[in-house]
């Protein structure tokens, strides 16, 4: 591999920067960053200022509007997004709708794209994807999916309540999956403000970073049309693996941005603070925190180039971004941590931004499969993998 930017990679890179500083940041301490997320308006108002820079929906494909972004080329530019906590939502990869966005152009119908995914692309609209289930449905094992789609006539009417539906209130469409009578799983698209879908209510999380947060969903005999399967019947899960693939490594590239905004005000605070008769960073304790932060950042940067470059060789990559996921998950966890104990009493207030980057990171080790989940599918492919003596 090459880790040397390319002249592309470098301007989107500095244009990134220079928009998430200059028009994306002050807008942070704004009144409409709810503890459910940005407010719709909030919303609509960076998605604007992304659109007027050429910044929007950058890894759509250029027949839908987007810059057709590599999975190298996103490594880059996300984690300059992620740099603030309102820039994915600016440049419309947040999740879900990045994720979906990549499984709508891989899979969906043109009419499907049309009716959908282009006004999304526009940042004029939001999704939703509906996979996760209270007990006994589905959470980390997706095959104990009670969700419903009974086959009549020409027509599928599903059954079942979805939870922790990132982005659900006030999502244009939803993504579903349900069970078959054979017990195939199969996606669904439908729109979200029809009467048979009910958003429940919205779950307190400690993140707030998600527009429309997490709810609970109701499919109350939900008639969907055969025009609107998403791909293939009873192929739900092939399909889930086409979307969480690459999505488990957005986040990583995103979060990294996270991580390295923590760092930088923890590092000018440690250069700055005096204690004990010298700065806060000449101190061991604090230099070497400082040290294990810039080490984490690499390895998490090295793992989400490794694997976006593989996944642009046309790599399947399963095990690859389970790995990426729980190794950047992990490290760049620690990086926030350390950097809370850096600041001290700054750390755990909102004076800086540390505290809600703390906050919004921790669900990070749990979304998209807990690490635990993704430790326990990378043993069995290791074990399957060992010679047999």
């Amino acid at each position: 591999m090459d880790f040397t930017l390319t002249a592309r990679q470098k301007e989107l890179q500095q244009r990134t920067r220079e928009f998430i500083a200059q028009k994306i940041i002050p807008l942070e301490r704004d009144k409409r960053n709810t503890a459910h997320g940005p407010t719709e308006d909030l919303r609509a108002e960076v998605v604007a200022l992304a659109r007027e820079a050429g910044l929007l929906t950058p890894h759509a494909s250029p027949d839908m509007g987007g810059l057709g972004l590599s999975h190298v080329d996103k490594a880059v530019v996300f984690e300059e997004a992620g740099y603030s906590t309102l820039g994915p939502t600016a440049m419309n990869i947040h999740a879900p709708d990045e994720g979906n966005i990549h499984l709508m152009e891989s899979v969906a119908t043109h009419a499907q794209k049309e009716r959908w995914l282009r006004p999304q692309v526009q940042g004029h609209t939001r999704s939703c994807f509906n996979m996760t289930e209270p007990s006994p449905g589905a959470g980390a094992d997706p095959s104990m999916m009670v969700t419903t789609a009974v086959k009549d006539g020409d027509d599928y009417v599903i059954n079942g309540t979805k939870w922790f539906i990132t982005g659900a209130t006030g999502a244009a469409y939803g993504i579903v999956m349900a069970k078959m009578e054979d017990g195939a799983a199969t996606m669904f698209l439908t729109d979200m403000d029809r009467p048979e879908v009910q958003v429940v209510r919205n779950m307190d999380a400690m993140d707030s970073c998600f527009t429309g947060g997490h709810g609970v969903v109701k499919f109350t005999n939900l008639r969907v049309p055969a025009a609107d399967v998403l791909g293939e019947i009873g192929k739900g899960f092939k399909y889930a693996q086409v979307r969480l693939a690459p999505a488990r490594l957005t986040h990583c590239m995103r979060w990294l941005g996270q991580a390295r905004r923590a760092h930088d005000i923890a590092t000018e605070y440690a250069r700055t603070r005096q204690a004990f008769g010298r700065a806060l960073g000449k101190h061991e304790g604090v230099g070497f925190m400082l040290a294990d932060n810039d080490m984490d950042m690499h390895t998490s940067r090295l793992h989400i180039w490794h694997t976006a470059w593989l996944l642009d060789q046309g790599e399947r990559c399963n095990f690859e971004s389970s790995r990426a996921k729980v190794i950047c998950s992990e490290a760049e966890w620690r990086v926030v941590d350390r950097c809370v104990q850096i600041l001290g009493g700054q750390g755990v207030t909102g004076e800086t931004i540390v505290m809600r980057i703390f906050t919004d990171m921790r669900a990070f080790r749990i979304y998209d499969g807990p690490s635990e989940v993704h430790r326990w599918s990378m043993s069995r492919k290791i074990l399957d993998a060992a010679p047999q003596h």
